[in-house]
């Protein structure tokens, strides 16, 4: 089934001439884009409406808020389009564009015409990983790889699988539930992932599943789908505020998902991205929500990390408790990997940045090249032109 993009306010009959006049100015400074399928999710009689919050523009996204690149991503580039932050980890960007665009995304800055960093042809990424062995995992990451087409995808996946020390492969997408025909009904694509993941060297698919109303049964059936070629599907959202910050809405994704064979991989803290300030919620509130969550759901469903991908590294948050947070590298830009930090935890704190003290668990010079960013200045950056293609 052929999925119809929406990328204009007007193209929303349930928004007033009113509400589409008040978000213009929002889609002027960030991407917008929907399609019918996800768009048919969402109960517009409801205004907090979790699905709604996640794709439709709101107005606070004006919010002076955060930078573009909070995890100083533009430090890790080792060759165009090309990341390497931890010695084992690559991560390809092969593409700018996403089924859809979720407000909270942390990479929204791909989307400006002043940016170029997704390349359509990343060889000298993969000629990167080539002579790097100790790259053993490479994820493609984008925007959306899965909206490539499928030779497109093929190709890459067919020239990492010639790098003998690629052992796994991840895909992040939210596909399967931005649109899960995209891959249920595409048999090229399935053969292209059955040919790759085999039973040494797996294809995993790192789903956005960030509330339980999106696991409808084309989901489910995409999931199948995806298991039958021989993928693995795990799943990793942030926790935002209005759209899953309820222990019992949270424990029922996790129950959902293991029911469906999804593994709960990552709950992370919301990264502090220009125009996400709706969605923050503080550490000592994501820690009390998760944790409740987690008292839902089976030991399946406790599998799940709490985590924050900061410039330093991703960071586990084990507990906040008596105004200290206990931390933990679970993965480190420096090689503290298993680095217990205590901390003194504000309770407005909502970031590593925040809590006081950090700058003794990492010193590395990062270079800052995007600060906090007005609304003035955002509307000097233009949106790509081919995201309405």
């Amino acid at each position: 089934m052929q999925v119809k993009y929406i990328t204009k306010l007007e193209e929303l009959p349930h928004l007033s001439d009113g509400e589409r006049a008040a978000l213009k100015q929002v889609t002027d400074k960030f991407v917008f884009r929907l399609n019918d399928y996800y768009l048919r999710l969402i109960d517009w009689s409801n205004p907090n409406d979790p699905i709604r919050k996640l794709v439709i523009p709101n107005a606070n996204e004006l919010w002076e808020y955060g930078r573009w690149d909070a995890s100083d991503e533009d430090t890790n580039y080792v060759v165009k389009g090309c990341q390497h932050k931890y010695r084992t980890t690559a991560l390809l960007l092969v593409s700018e564009v996403c089924g859809a665009y979720c407000r909270f995304c942390f990479r929204k800055r791909l989307f400006r015409a002043d940016v170029k960093e997704a390349m359509p042809d990343v060889q000298d990424g993969i000629d990167y990983i080539a002579r790097t062995p100790e790259i053993n995992n490479v994820l493609l990451t984008g925007g959306d790889p899965l909206i490539l087409a499928t030779s497109k995808l093929r190709n890459l996946l067919e020239a990492l699988r010639s790098i003998e020390h690629v052992k796994i492969i991840r895909i992040g997408s939210k596909l399967p539930v931005f649109n899960p025909m995209r891959i249920y009904e595409d048999e090229e694509l399935l053969n292209t992932i059955r040919t790759y993941s085999t039973e040494e060297k797996r294809i995993y698919i790192m789903a956005h599943v960030n509330h339980p109303k999106e696991i409808t049964p084309e989901a489910i059936k995409c999931f199948k789908a995806l298991y039958d070629a021989g993928a693995i599907v795990v799943n990793q959202t942030p926790l935002l505020k209005g759209i899953n910050d309820d222990p019992a809405v949270l424990g029922e994704l996790l129950d959902r998902l293991s029911w469906a064979g999804v593994t709960p991989y990552y709950f992370f803290i919301n990264r502090p991205v220009a125009g996400n300030r709706g969605f923050v919620l503080t550490l000592k509130e994501t820690y009390r929500i998760v944790e409740e969550a987690k008292a839902r759901t089976s030991g399946l469903g406790k599998r799940v990390k709490l985590c924050m991908s900061h410039t330093s590294g991703k960071i586990e948050i084990l507990a906040v408790e008596n105004g200290k947070v206990y931390l933990k590298y679970h993965q480190s830009r420096d090689g503290e990997y298993g680095k217990l930090m205590i901390l003194d935890c504000p309770e407005e704190a909502a970031w590593f940045d925040d809590l006081p003290g950090n700058e003794k668990y990492w010193n590395r010079p990062i270079k800052k090249t995007n600060e906090v960013i007005s609304v003035n200045e955002m509307s000097d950056m233009p949106q790509k032109k081919t995201i309405e293609q």
